[in-house]
């Protein structure tokens, strides 16, 4: 058992001038409190360079608003250039389209003009073939032969032709005209006051407005020295103020 021994106070272990553990950190890392703070010295003496720089850059800045507030800059008049060729080319592509355009319907009418044209002579010359069929059928009517199986055949082939387009003309009594007829005979008669289609030879065949065939016929002309109209007097007693007297 241990005694305790009077007159002794009991001391602590540490150190009276023991260093405290966050100055013993400062002075391991080799910096006092002071130095990490900065000293007022070093900082004074950034502070006018950097006012210094801050002036500096804005000189720049100012002419940029200066250019943009007065005259275009080099950047600003060279996309104004490029947008005026850009347009002038739109435009001239616009009008190349346009041509192109119109040409193509020029193009496209005259395809089908030049399309109706081969179809109307392609027709008109199967037609032309078939012509002398449809003059014996109508001289077989004209005689009263054409009956029983031959007549619907005959009338059926008319039918088709007229379908496609083919007319018929010429007819007695209708004046001449040379365009359409082709005179075969020629007479004179006083029942007549012009050329007169008097007899019919042989049809004439159209499709629309071209004829393919002129009806062939016998014209009859005025008799010479027949007298005109009733009414009319001679023409030399008229010049001549009337018949002499005796």
């Amino acid at each position: 058992m241990t005694e305790e021994t009077p007159g002794f106070d009991q001391k602590s272990d540490v150190p009276t001038d023991a260093v405290q553990p966050d100055d013993a950190a400062a002075q391991a890392a080799g910096a006092s409190p002071a130095d990490e703070a900065g000293g007022p010295a070093d900082g004074a003496g950034d502070v006018p360079e950097t006012e210094q720089e801050g002036q500096a850059g804005q000189e720049p800045i100012q002419g940029q608003v200066q250019g943009q507030g007065g005259e275009l800059g080099p950047q600003e008049a060279a996309l104004t250039a490029q947008l005026d060729q850009t347009r002038t080319a739109l435009q001239e592509r616009t009008q190349d389209l346009q041509r192109l355009q119109a040409e193509f319907q020029n193009y496209r009418r005259r395809v089908e003009r030049d399309r109706a044209s081969v179809k109307e002579v392609a027709v008109a010359n199967l037609l032309t073939e078939l012509l002398p069929v449809l003059d014996d059928i109508g001289r077989a009517r004209d005689h009263g032969e054409l009956v029983g199986g031959f007549k619907s055949v005959a009338e059926s082939l008319e039918m088709v032709a007229a379908k496609m387009g083919l007319m018929q003309f010429g007819k007695e009594g209708e004046p001449f005209d040379p365009t359409v007829h082709e005179a075969l005979m020629h007479s004179y008669s006083p029942d007549v006051t012009e050329t007169t289609c008097v007899q019919i030879l042989q049809p004439g065949y159209r499709i629309g407005e071209r004829t393919i065939r002129p009806a062939r016929v016998g014209v009859a002309e005025p008799q010479p020295g027949a007298q005109g109209p009733a009414g009319e007097e001679p023409a030399d007693e008229e010049e001549n103020g009337g018949p002499e007297q005796g």
